[in-house]
């Protein structure tokens, strides 16, 4: 089975993502689940974002790729929202990776490399009016992506909810989120 690194979006190490990672375990993979807030957790998007910023998404990136430090290099990244950076930042330049799930975020290629390794791939999922994700430039850096890397989806929900995925928050989206676990789920039994 497959071995998961899973980063937590702006609320914190949300008990949804605790329950998503369990989900993945109950499925037969490791998951590695790493608090990049220290323990806080946040009722917020906006507080969550301004503790983000205050410590510095520099400093999340870096919490990420130290909690990669000591486990296999063969790892699948998975990140939800501001996870994402740490996930994707480590599929693109970390040698070993198997893959990349990138879920509600996607930022271009180019801010942590010249190319997406042709070897590595990913999958995309976020809502189709999502204002983060739809309207900050988020589903164009992954329709991009998704044009010059061969083994690359893009999954479009139909709504407007950011963390649909996070059965915790009020933005949860039993439908959407059932599909996107799926298909994260299929990656994963392929992959391997």
């Amino acid at each position: 089975m497959a071995e998961v690194l899973v980063f937590h979006h702006g609320h914190g190490l949300t008990v949804g993502v605790r329950e998503f990672a369990e989900q993945l375990r109950r499925a037969g993979h490791t998951v590695h689940v790493p608090d990049l807030f220290e323990g806080q957790i946040f009722d917020s998007l906006e507080e969550g974002m301004g503790y983000a910023e205050e410590a510095g998404f520099g400093t999340v990136i870096a919490r990420g790729t130290a909690a990669a430090e000591g486990l296999p290099a063969e790892l699948i990244y998975l990140g939800f929202s501001l996870g994402v950076l740490p996930a994707q930042k480590l599929a693109q330049t970390r040698p070993g990776a198997k893959g990349a799930l990138l879920l509600e975020a996607c930022v271009p290629v180019a801010q942590f490399g010249d190319a997406w390794p042709h070897d590595v791939p990913v999958q995309v999922h976020g809502m189709d009016a999502d204002p983060f994700f739809a309207r900050e430039g988020d589903v164009d850096a992954a329709r991009a992506l998704v044009e010059t890397v061969a083994d690359a989806e893009l999954f479009l929900y139909p709504g407007d909810r950011h963390l649909f995925t996070d059965s915790s928050l009020p933005s949860h989206d039993e439908h959407a989120a059932t599909q996107a676990t799926d298909r994260v789920l299929d990656f994963l039994d392929r992959i391997k």
